[in-house]
């Protein structure tokens, strides 16, 4: 069977040995719902520092914060004041504690709605933010967290018209010119109220654009003042940033997908976005070397009848897709997007199931294939007839450790013992092998140091072939 672009590059990233691979990369969780809610909270960053994750990625939205939110009347107090937004920040400040309680990094991402009062309609909370007033908020959250955090993002997925409007105006982007203005004054503000030591990322775009969503390549052009050939606008100065924030979701398709947009940029077209913004580099919009950071990513799964893949290739897929942003070089830091997948709508149909399905467990709560799939990630590429490479990681481990490899025949059920090999310091591994049956399972099983063992989910060997 023909080859397509995307499964050719993975076969390549796959065979070679990956010497641009990240060996600093870490792994946020995001879980938005549940790491502010008192009652699920401490159960959930339990589970996560369990599963070996790096970090956690909490969004602030402004208007959950501020006072009068919903008024097109500014009310009076001194917006730079954290003190003046009384309670608004309680959720916020027990969520980044309860973090840091566990040894978790916290990426902040300051983000709307905006307070009504705040936008150029006084009626909505996404109609062109004031970029002042924004950046009297962000002044304030930097001063309420700088002992707290050290990781900062500003405003989530801005080319996607439920976070920010309008995205366009007689069919020219608008949104890429809004959010410079609002990037610019919340990087001055964190720069002012103590965290100028800190990183701050730009962007945080969704991965697809259509009439209604800017594409995030055309959104990077737009924000950096760059025309379609990547030449920058004298009157545009340099945009400082730390890093550039994305979310590469994929479709149904896997990590194998391209979009026939070349402003698109899911998990297997990472390289639109590394030679976009060396492109940027180079034209002097961005620093060299902009390292990328996969703030928010998963994969959908059943039972989610129009996006969603089984759960046991839900497990497969979300591997593969890690191995990707590890074989990246640019990559510093990969995301997992839910815990729990999203309660279903009381809606019949299709649309019963219209939420996120990518997390690790069901939304009763029963763990999926990937629960333990993200502790112990494991990719089984079949890259030639009778020829395996298997790659994988450890979550957990925090140094050198070990692993046993175990495999199964096509149609049987007895498990019988592969290897057993040793990870490197950051709990990576990989090996090639001969197999006489190409349709091979495999498992990891890993014994923590505790003594607790932990076995992955069943992985399948894949080829590129459709």
């Amino acid at each position: 069977m023909r080859l397509s672009l995307p499964l050719a590059l993975l076969l390549t990233l796959l065979i070679a040995a990956p010497a641009s691979a990240s060996t600093k990369q870490f792994t946020l969780f995001e879980a938005p719902g549940a790491l502010v809610d008192e009652g699920q909270r401490d159960a959930t960053l339990d589970e996560v520092a369990a599963l070996g994750a790096d970090g956690v990625r909490i969004l602030v939205n402004w208007n959950r914060v501020a006072p009068d939110p919903t008024s097109s009347r500014k009310p009076t107090f001194d917006a730079t004041d954290p003190a003046a937004y009384g309670s608004g920040w309680a959720r916020y400040d027990a969520a980044v504690d309860a973090a840091r309680e566990r040894g978790l990094r916290v990426l902040l991402t300051i983000t709307g709605g905006a307070p009504f009062w705040a936008t150029s309609t006084g009626k909505d909370a996404l109609t062109r933010p004031d970029p002042d007033m924004f950046e009297a908020f962000v002044f304030a959250a930097g001063k309420r967290y700088a002992d707290r955090v050290d990781l900062w993002s500003i405003w989530n997925e801005p080319n996607q018209p439920q976070f920010l409007l309008p995205q366009f105006a007689g069919g020219k982007p608008q949104s890429p010119k809004i959010y410079r203005r609002l990037y610019i004054a919340g990087k001055r503000a964190l720069m002012k109220s103590g965290n100028s030591k800190d990183r701050v990322l730009a962007a945080e775009t969704s991965p697809r654009g259509n009439p209604r969503i800017v594409a995030p390549l055309a959104f990077l052009r737009g924000f950096l003042c760059l025309d379609s050939k990547y030449r920058k606008s004298k009157s545009c100065g340099k945009i400082d940033a730390e890093g550039w924030a994305h979310h590469p979701y994929s479709t149904r398709q896997g990590p194998y997908f391209v979009s026939d947009n070349k402003d698109d940029v899911t998990i297997g077209t990472l390289s639109r976005l590394t030679r976009a913004l060396d492109k940027a580099a180079r034209a002097g919009a961005i620093r060299r070397g902009m390292p990328m950071y996969l703030t928010e990513f998963g994969i959908q799964s059943e039972p989610d009848d129009l996006s969603g893949v089984p759960l046991s290739t839900q497990a497969d897929y979300r591997s593969i897709s890690e191995f990707i942003a590890y074989a990246n070089g640019r990559v510093a830091g990969f995301s997992q997007y839910l815990m729990r997948d999203s309660d279903p709508f009381p809606f019949p149909g299709a649309t019963k199931y219209s939420g996120f399905e990518s997390g690790l467990r069901s939304h009763t709560g029963k763990e999926k294939p990937a629960y333990e799939g993200f502790r112990l990630p494991l990719v089984a590429h079949r890259y030639a007839k009778k020829r395996i490479r298997l790659w994988g990681y450890v979550r957990p481990a925090k140094s050198r450790t070990k692993v046993e490899i175990t495999y199964a025949n096509h149609g049987g059920r007895k498990w019988r013992k592969l290897t057993t090999l040793t990870t490197n310091s950051r709990g990576y591994f990989s090996t090639r092998r001969k197999t006489s049956d190409p349709r091979r399972r495999y498992r990891v099983s890993w014994v923590a140091p505790d003594g607790k063992k932990f076995q992955g989910p069943v992985t399948k060997s894949r080829s590129l072939s459709r």
